[in-house]
């Protein structure tokens, strides 16, 4: 076979001898696209040279074979000599599983049999450079199944040019081409020298859908006037910038701020992109030029990574009737679009949880008007103006039996209340679920959303309560008791068990015994599946065995730890990938000891609690004892409180599983958890075809599919903290979990949560998913933190989220672990990106990014404003107990 093929006799299918790149532009030519002309050296001329010469032989000075070199004269010269672009085509590259972008070289403006020899030679050598080598590395190429094909095209002298997307790689909206252009060359767009112009184009409708022109501040061009210019050739120290001529200068005045395409030009060249797109029956990456008006094409590859689709991002929050909206307390729990079903459930079990809780609590009253409605997919509490009204009303009576006998009636209900839930939960989770109706199934489900709505409100009750023992503590100790170098009032507060601490200490000392069993190095192994019973090789049966049953011991007391309510969203009792992770960094030598963490803090607490009374009064250090013993009891109560959330979640999820597997079996839905995304009504629909052994609806499907899609636009809106937007409700701002706006001078504003100052690099988190990426020393960075974060906390420099406040888990453990976080930013995930380095002051409650001026005051009063505010908000019997103690006050 000849080792010098034309462009014209290839097809995709000659990838074996003429790589990705040549094959498909062979392709292009076939169909008719306008394609430069030009020629292929194939694989078989890189195996040759390599057999002869070995790798070395290709940056070692030897000479291609002669008759070779007189085929790529004579090609050239039938080419017509002159420039030409000389590009690398790999036959592990432009394919659809990986596209090997950019990891051999290409060079432009060659001109001359000498130097093009010279540069095919290089070509050759650029396989084996230490980026494509690593690259292939990565991927588990074998280098043995590789060979080196090159492209020698006639060099199309650019205007302009640019990559087009014909699927966009950015929302995965295949109906999108978007097209990036600069002057100049393309190898100033493909190497990211320059700012381009972007044009998106919605090619069903034919038409531009945005345009942006871009600050095109340098180009590459063409060198003119090049012949013969270097000595070298194949045989020769080879020096490749010599290969091709090409200068990189500043773009014209007129030009750095014109667009490079019109509509006109864009709309034809999308056009261009379909039928390409269209021939090879996949989306695809394609390099263009632009010389004279016309087009040509000179590569195209399949879009190797485009994303799930994407719906549009909502900017409009209508609400659906009158009311007043509120994304607060259990909305906390929920930080991302509901899935329908849960949020069809959620509609009526949260409304009939609430309207019972507060009957209970003020003598059987009817507040009738509650709703928890979703817009844009996100949960809202909804009250009708009359039932807020009485809220208000009954706001005292509330409050007074919140701090009545300092909250015993709140615990004592909690506890009943818990010990209910874990009943109604263990009942579901007895249901035998593959010899149960799917109606039944369903109907379990709604049973456990009810518990789990009505256990919150207990919830809703411990954290007020845990909220005002910590601030009339905080209020009192910082206004009243403190003096110059006293400790910070968390320093009283720490040391104290909580489910999370208690999680921590479990997961710690099953690494502990880990390591004792010699089990690290292959628990560690993230190669290794730990979770498998086959024994891996070296490790004695009955410590695998034991291990086993350890961790399945820490899952069924800690597993329930969740992130998000929704039952979309697994726990670490049916997916402990995020545990597993914890556990190897538990694993290391190093690892810090939790149990000694604790004790250094309950030591220093027992030692300045000491301290403080010793030197007051006997009336203001019993005033004071019983404020600190109040905030000491119930701020560990919170934590427990919310752990037990999730408690339901193991259940539903294997109810909805069953169901769902059935409609999987029965051709409907994919994916068993597919379930979440039908309404009730729907998912009732489908039981009842179940259990009667009827069709179910064939469409299930498409309906999940566009759901999905819409969610994940969705998600990526920050949903308003109220609505409707007025400044009676913009008054009631300090009591929202989350902040709304963005950085101020690169500064991100937020609660202190926890004080100190960190620089670190950032980590954004969308959810447990996303925890095998966090690095030890990183900011954790997410929505909001749930006690499924908690084993995170150990490695975090510091924390910052959107949605949370001073009393939130996320303040409450960073505290624990003393490291500094700022919450309720409202904006953290959208402005931090995974790699910035940012710079958190907990005590002021500040973020800030990239390129942010320094701080020119101390923080401390920022974090004394804060802490006043939500005091002065908090608690109305602040008032009397500081009087009594300023009266009796030295």
């Amino acid at each position: 076979m000849s080792e010098i093929r034309w462009l014209g006799d290839l097809t995709r299918h000659d990838i074996a001898i003429a790589g990705g790149k040549g094959a498909n532009l062979g392709e292009l030519v076939r169909a008719g696209f306008p394609v430069p002309d030009g020629f292929v050296i194939t694989t078989s001329a890189y195996r040759r040279f390599v057999a002869e010469h070995g790798v070395a032989g290709l940056t070692g000075g030897a000479v291609l074979h002669s008759d070779l070199a007189e085929g790529i004269r004579e090609a050239y010269a039938a080419l017509g000599g002159g420039p030409v672009a000389v590009r690398s085509s790999a036959t592990a590259e432009d394919l659809e599983e990986a596209s090997f972008a950019g990891q051999q070289d290409t060079y432009l403006n060659v001109v001359g049999a000498d130097a093009l020899l010279a540069a095919v030679r290089d070509c050759w050598a650029s396989l084996w450079s230490e980026r494509a080598v690593h690259y292939r590395a990565e991927r588990g190429v074998d280098p043995d199944d590789l060979a080196l094909a090159v492209v020698v095209q006639r060099l199309v002298v650019a205007e302009a040019a640019g990559v087009m997307f014909t699927a966009n790689p950015t929302n995965g909206r295949s109906e999108e081409t978007v097209i990036t252009a600069a002057w100049g060359l393309g190898e100033a767009v493909v190497s990211g020298l320059v700012d381009t112009d972007m044009i998106v184009v919605d090619t069903d409708a034919g038409r531009v859908l945005s345009s942006h022109v871009a600050d095109k501040a340098v180009r590459i061009d063409a060198l003119p006037g090049v012949a013969e210019p270097h000595p070298a050739v194949a045989g020769t120290e080879s020096d490749p910038s010599a290969r091709g001529r090409t200068e990189t200068r500043e773009t014209d005045d007129t030009l750095r701020h014109a667009a490079v395409l019109s509509d006109a030009d864009a709309l034809r060249l999308a056009e261009i992109g379909s039928r390409i797109e269209a021939h090879f029956g996949a989306p695809q990456d394609i390099e263009w030029v632009l010389t004279g008006g016309e087009f040509s094409i000179v590569q195209s590859r399949p879009i190797t990574a485009l994303p799930d689709r994407v719906g549009p991002v909502p900017d409009d929050w209508p609400v659906p009737q009158k009311g007043l909206y509120f994304r607060a307390s259990i909305t906390e729990q929920l930080p991302d679009p509901l899935t329908p079903l849960f949020a069809d459930l959620m509609a009526t079990a949260v409304p009939a949880g609430l309207n019972r809780m507060l009957s209970d609590m003020s003598g059987g009253q009817e507040y009738g008007d509650i709703g928890f409605p979703t817009i844009n997919g996100y949960a809202f509490y909804r009250y009708g103006y009359d039932a807020f009204g009485k809220m208000l009303k009954s706001s005292p009576l509330l409050i007074r039996m919140v701090v009545g006998d300092r909250g015993v009636w709140i615990e004592d209900r909690w506890r009943r209340r818990l010990a209910e839930y874990a009943d109604e939960v263990a009942a579901e989770t007895a249901l035998d679920a593959a010899a149960t109706p799917a109606s039944d199934l369903l109907a379990a489900v709604g049973r456990l959303a009810d518990a789990v709505a009505y256990y919150y409100t207990a919830v809703q009750t411990v954290i007020p309560l845990a909220s005002m023992a910590e601030l009339l503590w905080t209020g009192v100790y910082d206004r009243l008791l403190r003096r110059p170098g006293d400790p910070s009032a968390d320093t009283f507060l720490l040391g104290y068990d909580s489910e999370p601490i208690r999680a921590e200490k479990s997961l710690y000392d099953l690494a502990r015994w880990a390591r004792e069993q010699g089990l690290a190095e292959v628990l560690a192994d993230p190669k290794v599946d730990v979770l498998a019973t086959d024994v891996p090789a070296g490790i004695e049966p009955s410590a695998w065995a034991q291990w086993h049953e350890r961790f399945a011991a820490h899952l069924a007391d800690h597993g329930h730890t969740l992130y998000n309510l929704d039952f979309v969203n697994p726990v670490p009792a049916d997916d402990p990938g995020p545990v597993l992770q914890a556990l190897r960094f538990s694993l290391a030598e190093d690892a810090p000891d939790p149990h000694v963490r604790q004790a250094q803090a309950a030591a220093r607490r027992e030692e300045e609690t000491g301290r403080l009374l010793a030197r007051l009064d006997r009336w203001r250090a019993t005033q004071a004892h019983g404020l600190l013993a109040w905030a000491q009891h119930t701020g560990p109560l919170r934590e427990d409180a919310l752990a037990g959330m999730g408690l339901f979640l193991p259940p539903a999820r294997r109810l909805l599983r069953e169901f769902g597997g059935r409609l999987v079996a029965a051709g409907v839905l994919d994916d068993p958890m597919d379930v979440c995304w039908l309404t009730l009504a729907e998912a009732r629909a489908a039981a009842s075809a179940l259990d009667g052994e009827t069709a179910v609806a064939a469409d299930l499907r498409d309906r999940v599919a566009d759901r999905k899609v819409i969610a994940r636009g969705q998600r990526l809106a920050t949903p308003p903290q109220y609505l409707p937007k007025s400044r009676a409700m913009d008054s009631f701002e300090w009591m929202y979990p989350a902040r709304e706006g963005g950085a101020k001078g690169g500064v991100l504003n937020g609660t202190a949560g926890s004080g100190g100052v960190v620089t670190a690099r950032a980590r954004v988190l969308s959810g447990p998913e996303d925890f095998a990426s966090f690095e030890p020393g990183e900011v954790l960075v997410a929505s909001i933190t749930t006690p499924a974060y908690t084993p995170l906390f150990a490695m975090a420099a510091g924390v910052v989220t959107d949605i949370g406040g001073v009393l939130s888990h996320g303040s409450i453990v960073a505290r624990e672990y003393g490291i500094p976080a700022v919450l309720g930013t409202g904006a953290a995930t959208r402005l931090i990106h995974t790699g910035d380095e940012i710079t958190v002051d907990g005590a002021a409650g500040t973020v800030r990014l990239p390129g942010a001026a320094e701080p020119s005051a101390s923080s401390e009063p920022a974090a004394d404003k804060r802490k006043l505010i939500l005091i002065a908000g908090g608690v109305a019997l602040a008032v009397a107990v500081v009087a009594c103690l300023r009266r009796r006050r030295r």
